[in-house]
C-alpha cells in the first residue's frame, strides 16, 4: 500500500468511528452493553462463519479460473485475493480498487498480466450477473413484504439495480453485438468533445475503445468454457448467500424472535444495492443508514438496533477492511510457467 492507500485507509476508520459515534448519540450505552453481554454466541458464530464463507468462496472462484492455465497456483493465493479484494474496494470510491489491486497480487505471483485481467473480467461478469438474479428473484418472492419497508430508500435501489444491470447489458452487447456496441459507444461519448481538450477527448476514446476490444476477446474464450461459467455461477451464487443471510444470524443472536429468513435475505439484498449507489468508500453512511431504516420494524429496542447494525457493519466491512492488510503481508509462492 502506498501513502495514497493509507490515508484512506485511516480516514475510512475515522469516518467509521464517527458515523458508529453519531449512531449512538441517542443509545442508552448502559442497556447496549446490557444487549452486548446477553448476546447468543451460537448464532453470531453462524454470522461469522458466513462471511468466512463469503470470502472463502470467492477463493475457490479464483481457483477454479486459474486451475487450467496455473495449476501450481496455490490456495494460499487464491485465499489472499478477496481479501485484497475486500481491502480496496472499501478504500475506494465505487469500489474501484480491488480489481487493480488483485492485478498486482496476482503479477507478484508470477502470473502473466494478460491472463490475470482475463480472470478477474471472467470473475466480475459473473458476479455483476448474480447480483441482478439474487436481486430479480428477492423482488418476485417479497416484493409485497419489502415494498413498505424500502420508505425513502426507493429511489437509492433503482438506481443501484440500474446500475448492475446497464453493466449487464453493456457486457452482453460487446460479445454478442461487437461492431455496433463499438460504434454506439462512440458516438454517445461524442458530446464530451464540447466540454473537453481534443487531446483529452482523443486519450478517453482510445482508452475505451481498448477497453472494448479486451472483453470482446476475453468474451470469445468464456462463451467456449460454459462449464467452468457454470460451476462458477454456483459458487458465486451460494458465496452471495451466505452473506445476504448474515444480518438474519445477526438477530437471531440479539434474541429477535419472528423473523422470516427469506425476507431477511431480501432486506440485505436491497441494503447491497443502496450502497453501490454511494461514492463514499464501502458506501459508508449509507450502508448504515439502509440498515437502520429496513431493520426498525423488527428490532423494537434502538439500543439492540444500534448494535445489530455495529456488528454487521464489523462483519461486512471492517473485518475485510483488517483481513485485507494481513494478506498483504504474506508472502505470495511463485507460480510455474503456463501449462
Amino acid at each position: 500500500m502506498n501513502r495514497k492507500n493509507w490515508l484512506a485507509l485511516i480516514l475510512m476508520l475515522v469516518v467509521g468511528v464517527g458515523i458508529f459515534a453519531f449512531s449512538l448519540r441517542n443509545t442508552d450505552l448502559h442497556q447496549l452493553l446490557i444487549d452486548l453481554l446477553a448476546l447468543n454466541w451460537g448464532w453470531f458464530a453462524i454470522a461469522i462463519v458466513c462471511i468466512g464463507l463469503y470470502l472463502g468462496l470467492e477463493g475457490v472462484v479464483v481457483k477454479l479460473f486459474m486451475k487450467d492455465s496455473y495449476p501450481s497456483f496455490s490456495w494460499k493465493d487464491a485465499m489472499r485475493m478477496p481479501l485484497i479484494e475486500q481491502l480496496f474496494n472499501g478504500i475506494t470510491p465505487f469500489s474501484s480498487g480491488g480489481q487493480p489491486a488483485q492485478i498486482i497480487a496476482m503479477l507478484q505471483s508470477g502470473v502473466d498480466g494478460g491472463r490475470a485481467s482475463s480472470v478477474l473480467l471472467m470473475k466480475f461478469v459473473v458476479f455483476q450477473a448474480m447480483i441482478v438474479i439474487n436481486f430479480i428473484v428477492s423482488l418476485i418472492m417479497g416484493f409485497h413484504l419489502i415494498s413498505t419497508k424500502l420508505q425513502g430508500l426507493t429511489l437509492f435501489v433503482v438506481i443501484g439495480f440500474i446500475i448492475h444491470f446497464a453493466v449487464i447489458v453493456g457486457l452482453l452487447m460487446i460479445m454478442y453485438w461487437y461492431q455496433m456496441t463499438k460504434r454506439l459507444t462512440n458516438w454517445v461519448i461524442k458530446p464530451l468533445r464540447l466540454f473537453m481538450k481534443p487531446e483529452r477527448y482523443a486519450s478517453i476514446a482510445v482508452t475505451l475503445n481498448e477497453k472494448i476490444d479486451t472483453f470482446y476477446k476475453e468474451s470469445v474464450k468464456m462463451k467456449k468454457q460454459y462449464r467452468k461459467l457454470a460451476k462458477v455461477s454456483v459458487v458465486t451464487l451460494l458465496q452471495l448467500f451466505f452473506y445476504y443471510a448474515i444480518p438474519y444470524f445477526i438477530l437471531r443472536a440479539l434474541g429477535v424472535s419472528g423473523l422470516n429468513f427469506w425476507m431477511i435475505l431480501s432486506l440485505h439484498v436491497i441494503i447491497f444495492m443502496v450502497t453501490s449507489v454511494f461514492p463514499i468508500p464501502g458506501g459508508t453512511g449509507g450502508a448504515e443508514y439502509g440498515f437502520v431504516v429496513l431493520f426498525a420494524g423488527y428490532v423494537q429496542s434502538n439500543s439492540k438496533l444500534v448494535l445489530a447494525m455495529l456488528l454487521w457493519r464489523i462483519l461486512t466491512y471492517y473485518v475485510g477492511l483488517f483481513a485485507g492488510m494481513f494478506a498483504l503481508v504474506i508472502k505470495p509462492d511463485k507460480v510455474s510457467e503456463i501449462d
